[in-house]
């Protein structure tokens, strides 16, 4: 019997957990196959290469994110081999796995909760040396009835779990994002999260996790996103696997954790203030600062604590922060999402996430949705559409001032041109300035037509010029600072100062010929011929010094000029930026 484990992932370049953990409990007793695809990949590119693998038996791994793909999928394998066995798992299944056997004809088995050993049981039946009616955690089919067998217990002794990172192919991990979890569960009981549907929180072994970690970092894999949902839940391992994995730098990987920010407490920011900068990120859930919210969540929280922390943690420009709220939670308002907005972003942290709150099915909170008046979508992700206290125009507003905010402040492209508008103008309510700002671009239709690198900046140009008015070529030139500190580039928008002087280029040359300029402002290119230099750097003449403006100042013109070194890490900056004189 020839069996396939597969999936869709959300990108080529991730990799699948579930299926490998699944593949290594079963290799010993069944020849399986594994193969990853993804949501991008043409449906019937997939049907064609399943259907010609001459599998008996083809199981998926079912998120969110493809669970429709999937079972476009499995219909059509079965119109053309009726004969195939096809199975289903993961979290979009488990939850409501009998009405999906009913509403789908050709779904067989749907294994539900952990699945290793459930399928190894599957495994052994399809040998004749097991009973269906004897394996917990399956749902399976019998003529016209639908059986659903006792709830698997939680694997307690996680190491029994074979590692699919033993004797593995490093061609099949390089240079990809690899998913790796420490532990299962979660301390918390946060209701709009699946974890809270899973009680207690176990751990693997630290000399599995280590020895799997190892081989990965050989592997040189790209990065490894830690998907425990509390990575800092045990703060002693927590820091013993941080100390192996900045022991064990390569120069390449990196790793993302989802931390809890008020746990982190000040022994574990002395460790942190020595980690690499690039080589940590960390996710951080924020949701609300309402506290009345975030208990009628079931989620414990110190915003006090969490802010110290995040910018403690800032100061030491070496960790990637990323900080997520969440818009549709009961009993936060319109207004009241605006505040918790405001508390976030005025700590400065890289990234804000403006996420949508997700029903998604096995939560508590879907299912309360009554009690809050909820409506959402009735397909994946089945994103909140409005509840008794933000009306679904008020979640279309969200929307918009979310793409504004992954565009000017995420994007990193405008750091100087937003900071210098929000601190000026708009510090009682960083939101309003995006709220207005979403409100210009849909009255222009700016949201029905792609936008380009130089449009973006033309239109936060014009949107300035309309709605302040003030300081316009001030303003201008802070543009043009963000648009050359983004990357090199053979010339500017015509919207932007370009003032160069006929024989400024000569001057640039003659600047990087000298060698005392090199060892005073970008020593790492001692020794090297100015033709060299200058593909990694540009100069730029500004009329305003705007990188030093005093926002409690008039400004004053100051003719100056800017040297860009773009050959940097780019782990924080895009490039370095000196003021000069040529």
């Amino acid at each position: 019997m020839k069996i396939l484990l597969t999936t869709l992932n959300s990108k080529f370049i991730h990799t699948n957990l579930a299926i490998r953990y699944i593949k290594e409990c079963s290799k010993d007793i069944r020849d399986i196959e594994l193969k990853e695809y993804t949501i991008n990949n043409q449906m019937d590119f997939i049907l064609k290469e399943i259907y010609r693998g001459g599998y008996d038996a083809v199981f998926f791994s079912v998120y969110i994110w493809n669970v429709e793909d999937i079972l476009r999928l499995c219909r059509n394998l079965k119109s053309v081999k009726p004969d195939m066995i096809i199975g289903l798992g993961g979290p979009e299944v488990s939850y409501d796995s009998e009405k999906l056997m009913k509403k789908y004809p050709f779904i067989d088995y749907i294994m539900y909760g952990e699945g290793e050993i459930t399928f190894r049981e599957l495994c052994m039946m399809f040998r004749n040396e097991k009973d269906i009616k004897d394996i917990k955690g399956i749902v399976y089919r019998d003529g016209e009835n639908i059986h659903v067998n006792d709830e698997r217990p939680l694997i307690e002794n996680l190491d029994i779990i074979p590692s699919p990172y033993d004797n593995m192919n490093p061609e099949e991990y390089k240079n990809r994002i690899v998913y790796y979890e420490s532990s299962r569960g979660c301390p918390f009981n946060c209701q709009y999260c699946l974890s809270s549907a899973i009680k207690g929180l176990r751990y693997f072994s630290i000399e599995r996790i280590k020895k799997d970690l190892k081989n990965l970092i050989e592997a040189e894999v790209a990065q490894i996103k830690f998907i425990d949902r509390t990575f800092n839940a045990k703060k002693k391992t927590a820091m013993e696997i941080m100390s192996f994995l900045m022991e064990n730098d390569n120069g390449f990987t990196t790793y993302h954790f989802e931390v809890t920010a008020h746990l982190i407490d000040d022994e574990m920011l002395e460790f942190l203030k020595n980690c690499k900068p690039g080589l940590f990120q960390f996710e951080i859930g924020v949701q609300s600062t309402d506290p009345f919210v975030l208990e009628a969540c079931g989620r414990k929280d110190n915003f006090e604590r969490l802010s110290n922390v995040v910018k403690q943690i800032e100061s030491y420009k070496n960790i990637h922060q990323h900080l997520d709220l969440i818009a549709g939670l009961p009993y936060e308002n319109y207004r009241g999402f605006e505040k918790s907005f405001n508390d976030v972003y005025r700590l400065g942290i890289e990234q804000l996430q403006l996420g949508f709150l997700k029903m998604i099915k096995g939560t508590g909170i879907r299912k309360t949705a009554d009690m809050h008046d909820f409506r959402y979508k009735n397909y994946p992700p089945y994103e909140v559409l409005s509840n008794r206290y933000i009306s679904y125009d008020e979640i279309l507003k969200l929307k918009d001032i979310e793409e504004m905010v992954e565009r000017y402040y995420n994007s990193g492209n405008f750091s100087l041109s937003i900071k210098y508008l929000v601190e000026k103008f708009y510090m009682d309510s960083p939101f309003r300035f995006y709220e207005e700002f979403s409100e210009f671009y849909n009255s222009r239709g700016y949201f029905s037509v792609s936008q380009g690198r130089n449009e973006n900046y033309r239109i936060l140009l014009e949107f300035y010029e309309e709605k302040i008015g003030m300081n316009v070529e001030l303003f201008r030139d802070m543009l043009k600072f963000d648009y050359v500190s983004t990357g090199k580039t053979s010339n500017v928008p015509s919207f932007m100062v370009r003032n160069y002087p006929d024989d400024f280029k000569n001057r640039c040359h003659i600047f990087l010929q000298e060698d005392e300029n090199v060892k005073k402002y970008i020593p790492k290119y001692e020794g090297i011929p100015a033709k060299n230099i200058i593909k990694n750097v540009r100069f730029e003449p500004f009329r305003y010094d705007v990188k030093n403006y005093n926002l409690n100042e008039e400004p004053l013109e100051n003719e100056c000029v800017y040297m860009f070194d773009y050959n940097i890490s780019k782990i924080f900056e895009k490039s370095h930026s000196f003021k000069v004189e040529i």
